[in-house]
C-alpha cells in the first residue's frame, strides 16, 4: 500500500513536465505578425520547447526581431546602432540557440586587434557607409569585425568577450550558395542563430537527425529534418514526416502499363502515334519546301537591300572576296573556334592582314533590318581598348565580320603559357584596368548600352605592344547565342556565368561585372576558371577564391611566379585587386559595383609613371616591345601555323613575374592592322 502511494506521488510530480513538452500545449501563433504561425518546436508559451516572445505583432528573441525561422537556423535582425551595450550579445545565446560560425560580428571600441574577418573591410564600408560612430565605418575608425573558426558550428562567446569590446554594433550573416558555381551571399545587419532541441535524437524514421553539442553547457542536442519526398517537421513528438502526395495521377507510363484500367489501350495508342507521326512528317516536308523557295526568292532582295543601305560606313565584302582572303576558309588559316563562330586569318587585296569571324549558322529567320542596324552600331563604337570592326559580309546567307588582326593572342593564352613564359604583375594589372575601362564604356557611354554577356580571358586580346583589345562585345546584340558543346546555358561560358542567371534567365550589366570578377581572380591565381582536375569543391574558380578570401587565406592561391612577398607594392596591390574581385563575385547583382566603379578602383591601384617606371608606354619603346614584326604579316599563308606557335619565344622575360595556366574556350586572334605605339611588356621586362 505504501509503495502504491509513493507511485502516485511520483506520477503527480512528473505530470507538469510531461504536459510542458506536449506539443498540443504550445501556442505557436503570434497574431498580426509576418511569422503568424511558427513551426515546431518554437512557440510563445511555456509548453513550447523553444520559447520566443510575441510583442505588438512582432516576434522577438530578447530585444532583437526575428525575420525568419527555417530548419537550419533563425535569422534575427541586428541593425547597425552605435553605442549598443555589449551585454546585448548575451540575449543571442540561449538554452536552445546561439550564433553560428557563418556570422561576422561587428563591435565597437575593442581593446584587442581582431584578425581574419571573413568579409573584406571595403565590403563593410560600402554597405554600412551611412553609419558613422566617431570615425565610423566610413573611415573604419573604432569598428572591429570578429569571425570565428569555420570548422566549428557556433561562435565562441568567451572569445568575443575576451576582445574587450564595449559596444555591439551589428552583424553580417554569410551563406555559400550553389555547388559548382558557388558564391558567397551576404545578409547585412542580420545574425543567423543555429537552434537545437535538448536530448539525443528523437526523430521520425523518415527524417534525418543532426546532432548538436550545446555551446552553452556542452549538453547533447539535435535537429530533425524530413528526407526528400516527405513533408513535416521530422520530430516524433510533433507531426513527424508524411509522404508527399502523388499528383501525377494516371501518367503515360502507368497508362501503357495497364494500371489505369481498360483494355486494348496499347494497340490504339500505337496506331494513333504512327498516324500522327506520318502527318507531322508530311507537314514538315511541305513547310521545309515552302521555306526553301521563300529563302531562295528573297535572298537576292535581301542582299540588294543590304548593299544599298545607308549609314554603314565600313567596307562591305562579297563572299568571294572573303573566300579568297581565307584561301577558301583553309584549316591552315583557322585561328580558333569559339562560342560565336570560327575565326580565320585573312589577307585582303590591299595586303592588309585581318581576322575574319564566320558566324555560326542560325536556324532562325534573320531580320536583315536588325542585322544592319546592329552592324551600324558596332562599326560606330570607338574606344582604344575595343577591337575595331573593319568590314562585314552578308552574302550567300552567311554573316561574316572582319576585325583588326591581333598578333599577340589572348590573355588566357599568356596565363596558360601557351605563348611565352607568362606576364608580370604590372602588365596583368594594366590589361584588366584597360578591359574594365572598355566594358564601362559599353555600359555607360553607348546608347543604347551594350552588355558583353561573355566576358572572359580568352576574349581579351593583345596587339603588337600588348595593348588590350576586348573582342566579341557586340555579338550578343545580333541575337547570336552560346552553343558551345560544354555549355548548358543559352548565353555565357561556364565558370564565368552570373549565378543569378539560373534564377531569372536574364543577363545584365551586373552579369558582366561578375564575369570580370572571375578574370580578376584569374590574373591573381593563374588558375583555370573551370578545372575538373581540381578537387570537387574547387572546380569552380569563383567558389575557390571566395572560400580562400573568406578564410583570410588568399596567399594560398596567388600565382607563385608573381613572387609577391619580395615586393611590398605587388603584395598590397594583389590583395586590393582581390577585394575588388570579391565585390564583383557577390551572389546578388545589386551588391556588385558597376563597371565604372571597378575601372576607377583598378586605376587607383595601378601605379603611375612617377610611382613605377615599368608601366611607361612611350612610343620609342615599341621596337623592343613588339613581339610580332609587321614584316611577318607579308609572309605566305603556309607559315602562319609556325608563326602562331611561340610568338613570345624570342622575348627575354627572365626577370618578369609570370603566370600559370588559365582556361580558354576561344583561341582566336583578332587584332590591329597596324601596330600600336603603346608598349606594355617591353617596359615591363625591365622589372
Amino acid at each position: 500500500m505504501i509503495k502504491l502511494q509513493n507511485f502516485f506521488i511520483l506520477l503527480i510530480s512528473i505530470l507538469p513536465s510531461i504536459k510542458s513538452q506536449n506539443p498540443t500545449n504550445c501556442d505557436r501563433s503570434c497574431p498580426n505578425s509576418e511569422l503568424n504561425l511558427v513551426p515546431y518546436p518554437f512557440g510563445f508559451s511555456s509548453g513550447c520547447h523553444i520559447q520566443l516572445n510575441c510583442t505588438s505583432g512582432s516576434v522577438f528573441i530578447g530585444e532583437f526581431p526575428v525575420q525568419q525561422i527555417n530548419p537550419d537556423g533563425i535569422l534575427v535582425s541586428l541593425p547597425a546602432i552605435c553605442g549598443r551595450t555589449f551585454n546585448s550579445l548575451r540575449h543571442l545565446y540561449g538554452e536552445h540557440y546561439a550564433p553560428t560560425s557563418a556570422n561576422a560580428i561587428l563591435m565597437e571600441n575593442c581593446t584587442q586587434q581582431m584578425k581574419n574577418c571573413m568579409i573584406p573591410m571595403t565590403t563593410l564600408q560600402t554597405h554600412l557607409e551611412t553609419v558613422n560612430c566617431s570615425g565610423g565605418v566610413g573611415g573604419y575608425g573604432n569598428i572591429s569585425c570578429y569571425s570565428g573558426d569555420v570548422s566549428k558550428m557556433f561562435l565562441d562567446y568567451e572569445n568575443m568577450t575576451g576582445m574587450g569590446c564595449r559596444y555591439l554594433f551589428s552583424a553580417v550573416a554569410t551563406e555559400m550558395i550553389g555547388a559548382s558555381t558557388a558564391v558567397l551571399s551576404l545578409n547585412m545587419q542580420v545574425v543567423n542563430l543555429g537552434w537545437w532541441v535538448k536530448g539525443t535524437c528523437d526523430c521520425s524514421s523518415d527524417a534525418d537527425c543532426m546532432e548538436v553539442v550545446s555551446p552553452i553547457d556542452g549538453s547533447d542536442g539535435h535537429r530533425c529534418a524530413c528526407k526528400a519526398g516527405f513533408d513535416g517537421d521530422g520530430f516524433k513528438a510533433s507531426s513527424g514526416c508524411r509522404k508527399q502526395k502523388d499528383t501525377s495521377h494516371c501518367n503515360p507510363s502507368k497508362y501503357f502499363a495497364g494500371n489505369c484500367g481498360g483494355t486494348g489501350r496499347v494497340g490504339v495508342l500505337v496506331g494513333a502515334a504512327l498516324v500522327g507521326a506520318s502527318l507531322i512528317i508530311c507537314i514538315g516536308l511541305i513547310i521545309c519546301f515552302i521555306r526553301r523557295r521563300t529563302i531562295s526568292r528573297s535572298r537576292s532582295r535581301i542582299n540588294r537591300q543590304f548593299y544599298e543601305a545607308k549609314g554603314i560606313t565600313i567596307p562591305i565584302y562579297t563572299y568571294k572576296e572573303i573566300e579568297k582572303a581565307t584561301n577558301n576558309f583553309s584549316d591552315k588559316q583557322r585561328l580558333g573556334t569559339g562560342a560565336y563562330g570560327t575565326v580565320y586569318s585573312g589577307k585582303l587585296n590591299n595586303g592588309e592582314w585581318v581576322a575574319i569571324k564566320r558566324i555560326k549558322h542560325r536556324s532562325d529567320c534573320d531580320n536583315i533590318d536588325q542585322v544592319m542596324n546592329e552592324i551600324k552600331l558596332l562599326s560606330s563604337v570607338s574606344h582604344p581598348n575595343l577591337v575595331r570592326l573593319l568590314g562585314c559580309s552578308i552574302d550567300k546567307d552567311e554573316q561574316i565580320l572582319v576585325y583588326e588582326f591581333m598578333p599577340n593572342g589572348t590573355l588566357s593564352q599568356h596565363l596558360q603559357k601557351e605563348r611565352g613564359n607568362g606576364l608580370p604583375w604590372v602588365v596583368r594589372l594594366t590589361i584588366v584596368t584597360e578591359t574594365a575601362q572598355a566594358i564601362a564604356y559599353l555600359h555607360s557611354v553607348i546608347n543604347p548600352p551594350i552588355y558583353h554577356r561573355d566576358v572572359k580571358s580568352s576574349n581579351i586580346l593583345l596587339d603588337y605592344s600588348f595593348k588590350t583589345k576586348v573582342a566579341d562585345f557586340g555579338l550578343s546584340r545580333l541575337g547570336i547565342v552560346e552553343s558551345s558543346h560544354i555549355s548548358t546555358a543559352p548565353q555565357g561560358t561556364p565558370g564565368y556565368l552570373d549565378p543569378e542567371y539560373h534564377q531569372n534567365f536574364h543577363l545584365s550589366d551586373k552579369s558582366d561585372v561578375y564575369s570580370f570578377g572571375v578574370v580578376l581572380i584569374e590574373i591573381i591565381t593563374a588558375f583555370k576558371a573551370l578545372d575538373f582536375s581540381r578537387r570537387h569543391n574547387e572546380v569552380n574558380l569563383a567558389s575557390l577564391a571566395i572560400d580562400r578570401i573568406k578564410k583570410g587565406c588568399l596567399d594560398e592561391i596567388i600565382d607563385p611566379s608573381l613572387d609577391h612577398n619580395k615586393d611590398t607594392w605587388t603584395c598590397s596591390s594583389i590583395h586590393k585587386v582581390a577585394e575588388v574581385a570579391f565585390r564583383c563575385l557577390a551572389f546578388h547583382s545589386e551588391m556588385r559595383p558597376s563597371m565604372t566603379e571597378v575601372a576607377a578602383e583598378l586605376e587607383k591601384i595601378r601605379p603611375s609613371k612617377e610611382e613605377n617606371g615599368v608601366v611607361s608606354r612611350e612610343g620609342s619603346n615599341r621596337s623592343s616591345v613588339s613581339i610580332v614584326d609587321e614584316k611577318q604579316m607579308n609572309m605566305e599563308v603556309k607559315n602562319i601555323e609556325s608563326d602562331k606557335k611561340g610568338l613570345l619565344d624570342s622575348m627575354d622575360l627572365t626577370n618578369a613575374k609570370s603566370c600559370s595556366p588559365n582556361s580558354a574556350e576561344d583561341q582566336w586572334l583578332s587584332g590591329s592592322s597596324s601596330p600600336s605605339s603603346n608598349g606594355l611588356l617591353g617596359s615591363s621586362s625591365r622589372m
